[in-house]
């Protein structure tokens, strides 16, 4: 991005001070780079209180509310309210670049769909995707900013934990292509039922253009009943030949042969969103075949890595659901291995249901035929444990706080051999990352 601050000005009809030309946006004072115009957001932490910071930094010049008083002499841009100005910027650049826009949304999934998709855009046109998990009201308008001035397609993810908030995001980056992954638990302490979930998710047509498609799993009938005006395709069907291997997953679709390296059927049906948006978008299938073969993982999504000691640890940290729990523990079943553990960290967000959905996965667990099974959180502790207790005694059942990932760490550096599979799946609140750093040094 190339702005000069009176252009910005003029773009959120904002008094400015001062000259400068701006070349990038941070929100964070310690990320600033040379020219980046600062957002003073009004949080937890009040942004303005990280102003020179900033611009000791290299800020160029700053984003600040007329609520607070700085100095004439700061190259600056003063608005009513700093999120709405940066939400307000963003539209403005989506619509400036003009690229085609594929929304993805979904209770889980949607960062692997995105790296999927973005790849298989890739082969044919000029893509520039989410970066990290830059998915909510910050995050979404970010991107925008980011997105290079010759983007020709955008794949961006929408994150969503209340009501209404995908209808703003959706209203901001317009989507050519909307896609729900999948309806789950995620959230559901708020949203109650898996139903206003659904509802909730299907915010996403609120700014799919009338031209637009929305893309649902083929087999969700929270979804497939949905009723729009803009047209509704389904994915998931018609794969067939499914072989999995340590670390990849192989299917037949549309007579091609993909591989993917990921395990897990549900992987499938995230490759299957991807490609069906790229069959819309006239991506030929041998393209995206060869571009799911290489396709770059965002951290910690079904990551599958190795120790130095020759362990595989499949690495699921980043959030946790019963749905996508269950899927997890099936895909560990199909992989062939000497022996397997499980460690299980607390699922967040799942309010009064919480304790029921933590049990519910017990008769879960012990159909998947591991060797040791590792728990980390009250929850689980308190409501899966008793279940497992009857199976597995305390040699092979381990349990622990959420503050004694120090233990935990030092009683999974001596497990297992060369071959032998760990699966780490928690949500990201408990931690489990700095579980699967530790094991990985």
């Amino acid at each position: 991005m190339n702005y000069e601050i009176k252009e910005v000005g003029d773009i959120l009809k904002a008094p400015t001070q001062g000259n400068g030309l701006i070349t990038g946006i941070a929100f964070n004072s310690r990320q600033v780079i040379a020219g980046d115009l600062f957002v003073a957001l009004v949080a937890d932490n009040d942004g303005h209180q990280y102003i020179q910071s900033a611009l000791d930094n290299g800020a160029v010049a700053v984003l600040v509310d007329n609520k607070h008083v700085i100095n004439a002499e700061i190259p600056a841009i003063i608005v009513d309210d700093t999120l709405s100005a940066l939400q307000q910027l963003g539209k403005y650049r989506r619509n400036q670049v003009n690229p085609k826009v594929i929304a993805i949304t979904g209770s889980n999934g949607k960062t692997t769909t995105k790296d999927m998709l973005a790849a298989i855009m890739s082969s044919e046109y000029k893509t520039f995707k989410t970066p990290e998990n830059f998915n909510n009201d910050i995050g979404v308008p970010l991107t925008l900013l980011m997105m290079p001035e010759d983007t020709e397609v955008l794949v961006v993810e929408l994150g969503m934990d209340r009501p209404g908030q995908l209808t703003i995001l959706s209203h901001l980056v317009k989507p050519d292509i909307a896609i729900i992954t999948m309806i789950g638990e995620a959230h559901i302490e708020f949203f109650k039922t898996r139903a206003n979930i659904a509802r909730a998710k299907l915010e996403i047509v609120s700014g799919l253009k009338n031209d637009g498609v929305l893309l649902i799993p083929f087999d969700e009938p929270l979804l497939t009943q949905v009723n729009i005006k803009q047209k509704v395709s389904f994915f998931g069907q018609g794969f067939h030949e499914i072989e999995m291997v340590s670390d990849h997953t192989i299917f037949d679709y549309q007579h091609i042969r993909f591989a993917i390296s990921l395990i897990g059927r549900y992987n499938i049906m995230n490759a299957l969103a991807a490609i069906s948006a790229g069959i819309l978008l006239h991506i030929d299938l041998k393209k995206a075949a060869k571009a799911l073969q290489t396709f770059d993982l965002t951290k910690n999504r079904t990551e599958r890595l190795v120790t130095a000691r020759g362990v595989v640890l499949i690495s699921d940290v980043y959030n946790s659901n019963p749905t996508a729990v269950a899927a997890v523990l099936a895909t560990l079943e199909a992989i062939p291995a000497p022996h397997k553990y499980i460690v299980l960290g607390d699922m967040l967000e799942l309010g009064e249901q919480a304790s029921d959905l933590h049990a519910s996965l017990g008769q879960k667990v012990l159909d998947t035929s591991v060797d040791g099974i590792y728990l980390v959180g009250r929850l689980f502790n308190e409501n899966m444990a008793p279940l497992i207790k009857q199976n597995f005694d305390s040699k092979h059942l381990h349990q622990y706080e959420t503050d004694q990932l120090t233990e935990l760490i030092s009683d999974l550096q001596q497990l297992g051999e060369t071959g032998d599979v760990i699966l780490l799946k928690a949500s990201h609140g408990i931690h489990l990352e700095n579980v699967v750093n530790a094991l990985m040094k």
